[in-house]
């Protein structure tokens, strides 16, 4: 069984900035319905308040072996240490004004139900599994084995407006870090 959140990040080739985030910063959320891990289902762009949501290309599980090469594809490793950092810092996301916090990926539903469970994560996870958020977004994405996922982002937005990105994120779990003390400095 694989140790998933345990990373040697000296090991993990850093992704470089390809630039294909730079149109998002001030571009509205599309209006488009993302199933939750809570059952609801949420339109990022309806929200009101402060929204983080990172984005990343797929936990794994520790029962199921990684696809072939992941751990050299620059950024794609460490979407679980991502999620448990978010998940140690959500109240503190939440006492700097954070009303809403998601991560996202385009597994299914009931695949990030048994992540967000086994991680204990106080947050839902969001399924983009049709591709329509990312693709009204232009979000950066690769392909792996035929399927095509998104690369990590972080996007911060204000009643359904991106106000602040974060690309590209590595490693993975300080990311947080960088949120918090971007929120720090924009308090609302």
């Amino acid at each position: 069984m694989q140790n998933l959140t345990q990373v040697d990040w000296s090991q993990i080739p850093a992704p470089s900035d390809d630039r294909l985030a730079d149109h998002l910063s001030g571009m509205a959320l599309p209006s488009v319905r993302l199933a939750a891990t809570d059952g609801r289902d949420i339109d990022l762009a309806k929200l009101q308040g402060r929204s983080v949501i990172y984005v990343y290309p797929m936990t794994g599980r520790p029962d199921t072996p990684l696809p072939d090469g992941w751990d050299m594809i620059p950024g794609a490793r460490g979407c679980t240490p991502q999620s448990c950092a978010f998940r140690d810092h959500s109240a503190e996301l939440r006492a700097l004004g954070v009303a809403h916090l998601f991560g996202l990926s385009v597994q299914d539903t009931d695949y990030q139900k048994e992540a967000a469970e086994r991680l204990h994560l106080p947050f839902p996870l969001l399924s983009d599994a049709d591709h329509k958020f990312g693709k009204a977004l232009s979000l950066p994405a690769f392909d792996v084995n035929g399927q095509r996922l998104l690369k990590r982002i972080t996007i911060i937005a204000h009643e359904g407006r991106i106000e602040q990105v974060f690309y590209p994120v590595f490693p993975p779990d300080r990311n947080v870090h960088d949120v918090i003390a971007w929120l720090r400095a924009n308090p609302r």
